[in-house]
């Protein structure tokens, strides 16, 4: 069976959920924000 039926553009992805993108909003910093508190070395996708 084929693994990967679907692949997303990569600057779709980043423009989606990139940093940027996730500073442009209110909840988009929050979830940083706790992503930061969690210690996680990759704080976007």
């Amino acid at each position: 069976m084929k693994k990967h039926l679907t692949r997303k553009s990569l600057r779709k992805g980043k423009r989606k959920h990139g940093f940027r993108a996730r500073m442009s909003s209110a909840t988009g910093r929050k979830v940083i924000k706790r992503r930061r508190q969690k210690g996680k070395h990759k704080l976007t996708g």
